[in-house]
């Protein structure tokens, strides 16, 4: 190899979409007042589950009147809790651009068997919401992780709908600006923006949903994680921090940590304008290369934080191949680790841009991008 690599690495090369980087203050002794080998039953568990939740409501700024639950299976438990709950009281409308998004589909056609219209884009490009019946139940991602095309808006949505909204919205949560009006359920996880851990999902149900569920029992058995009912009222212990199963203590108390650093750096403008940044970052680079692009076709769709990339050059062999070689430098060179594409995607890069990451780490990594290409290109001939 004759190409040479930059002098200077990213500081943190933690570009993974999920779980991903940690708050960039983080230290493991920051989790010592965990409540570990406690009962999350106990006072000082129903207070700190509490704390995540209402500490979730004041960041994202969730109106007083929608309930915010903890639930099991991160943000996949909570779409499905959300699915097979709420749907089958009128026809729905699956929406899909991504993977995550098409599981969905898979769930309510096939194991549901729900009346359903699927609408689906191709990847790079994004359903037309303007042709969306919302007078049916309408599911949809707002943040298509796996091909980094997002919703602009929530202009299309009507206040006077009908049926419900279901939004899967965890790579969106806590780095774009969520109409909470036009959403009657939003779920996420804690380790995609606020770089928390796995395996705990977040269900946000509005007034709307709420009378969904007292007034509407599905047709087939809901299993014990999925009960938000008893007797045809709320569960309103959910929602307080009794939560259905048994937490994690410790992945809580790394949610808290993540909040109160939210909070120290100015809240959520703080946190979307550093997902900006750090994309905006990657946008321009692909703007001045002719080798590489955003995979989304819209700017004004482009993630600003699960950022997807293709590469564009003729001399490309089998861009499958191409794109994990480049991957693989990276990681082999501890520069970025992780950002290979989605399985199900295009070949290509899939870099996260979230709040944890540090803009100088994406700036860093840009050349290294060019070095890796180069050399895969002439490893080919």
């Amino acid at each position: 190899m004759t190409t040479k690599h930059p002098a200077h690495r990213p500081a943190n090369p933690r570009f993974s979409s999920g779980p991903c980087a940690k708050i960039p203050t983080f230290s493991l002794d920051k989790l010592s007042d965990a409540a570990l080998g406690r009962s999350h039953r106990a006072a000082v568990g129903k207070d700190k589950l509490k704390a995540a939740i209402e500490g979730t409501r004041e960041i994202l700024g969730i109106p007083a009147d929608y309930r915010i639950g903890i639930v099991p299976a991160s943000d996949t438990g909570a779409v499905e809790m959300a699915m097979w709950s709420l749907l089958g009281e009128r026809k729905a409308t699956m929406v899909a651009w991504e993977s995550f998004g098409a599981g969905w589909v898979t769930d309510v056609v096939k194991q549901l068997k729900i009346d359903a219209e699927v609408k689906t884009a191709d990847y790079g490009e994004i359903v037309d919401f303007a042709e969306i019946d919302f007078d049916t139940d309408v599911v949809f991602t707002w943040n298509g992780t796996t091909s980094g095309v997002r919703l602009p808006n929530g202009e299309a949505i009507p206040a006077a709908r009908q049926g419900l909204t279901i939004c899967d919205a965890t790579s969106a949560a806590f780095a774009q600006d969520l109409p909470w009006d036009k959403l009657d359920v939003t779920t996420f996880s804690w380790q995609k923006v606020m770089g928390g851990e796995a395996a705990h999902g977040m269900i946000v149900l509005s007034p709307r949903a709420v009378a969904r569920l007292e007034s509407y029992t599905p047709a087939w058995p809901l299993p014990k994680i999925f009960r938000m009912t008893k007797g045809g009222k709320l569960i309103e212990g959910i929602f307080v921090g009794e939560t259905i199963n048994t937490p994690s203590m410790l992945a809580v108390e790394d949610y808290l940590v993540a909040l109160d650093w939210a909070r120290e750096i100015g809240g959520l403008p703080k946190l979307m304008n550093r997902a900006d940044t750090n994309a905006r970052v990657l946008w321009d680079f692909c703007d001045r290369n002719d080798w590489i692009a955003n995979l989304a076709t819209d700017p004004a769709t482009r993630s600003n934080t699960s950022v997807c990339l293709k590469f564009t050059d003729e001399r490309i062999q089998d861009g499958a191949a191409f794109a994990k070689a480049v991957a693989k430098k990276l990681a082999d060179h501890n520069v970025a680790l992780d950002v290979g594409a989605y399985r199900d995607a295009p070949a290509g890069l899939r870099i996260w841009c979230g709040a944890t990451v540090e803009s100088s780490d994406v700036e860093a990594l840009t050349p290294w991008l060019t070095w890796a290409f180069e050399a895969c290109i002439e490893e080919q001939a």
